[in-house]
């Protein structure tokens, strides 16, 4: 058995280590005379739980705040069509960006796209609390442009072994939040929850991490906690 912190609370949310102690975005610029919207990206490789992770964030976080996804896929529109078949948003809340090239460039080198599409949800639709950035898959080096987004989630699961955290990369050591995902998974492939926590705390010097399985917990609780935080302390200044 792992040892007590990985075990999931009685509604499967997880575990968070160290407290967050939220702390409150920098200063947002304005849109139209308006503070903008609070953008959180969301990267991480290919089949690691990004898109279920958004969707589980909507339906938590869809009812209380003003919220818009903007989803990045290379050729498709896959992720975004998988938010719309599921009604986690109206069809209007969602853009999809078809980056024709490798994932990150799109979220770090030429953002242009992703702010076009930002831009137009936040002109379209009115005064926004917060827009999910959804990179298509990539690997443990994607990040995010701090001129795209102002806090990054990064999604990691257990199918690769417990060596992930190990491995570093700068999504896994900088993110302001990392999530290790299908923690249900672990006994299946042989991976050591309690490994994984180690070498994330001394990976991330006491940045957050989260255990989730969204197949016990569909509504991302400790996820949607932060992201409360963030918009919270945003609005109190």
């Amino acid at each position: 058995m792992h040892p007590e912190p990985h075990t999931p609370g009685p509604a499967g949310a997880g575990h968070t280590h160290p407290d967050p102690g939220i702390d409150p975005p920098p200063p947002l610029p304005s849109t139209g005379g308006r503070p903008r919207a609070l953008r959180i990206g969301i990267g991480g490789p290919v089949g690691s739980g990004k898109t279920a992770l958004v969707a589980a964030l909507c339906r938590a976080l869809g009812e209380q705040l003003r919220l818009a996804v903007v989803t990045n896929d290379i050729y498709t529109t896959e992720d975004a069509d998988f938010l719309l078949r599921n009604g986690v948003l109206p069809a209007e809340r969602i853009r999809a960006v078809e980056t024709g090239c490798c994932p990150h460039t799109a979220i770090r080198d030429d953002i242009s796209a992703n702010l076009d599409a930002v831009e137009d949800l936040e002109s379209s639709l009115g005064p926004l609390d917060l827009v999910l950035v959804e990179s298509g898959g990539d690997n443990l080096t994607a990040t995010f442009s701090k001129g795209l987004i102002d806090r990054q989630i990064f999604v990691v699961d257990v199918s690769g072994g417990d060596k992930v955290p190990r491995k570093g990369g700068p999504g896994v050591t900088t993110a302001d939040l990392l999530v290790i995902n299908k923690t249900d998974l672990a006994p299946l492939v042989g991976a050591d929850l309690s490994v994984m926590d180690r070498d994330a705390r001394a990976r991330r010097h006491g940045l957050p991490t989260v255990f989730l399985s969204l197949a016990r917990d569909r509504a991302a609780t400790p996820v949607a906690e932060w992201i409360r935080g963030l918009v919270a302390a945003r609005a109190t200044g």
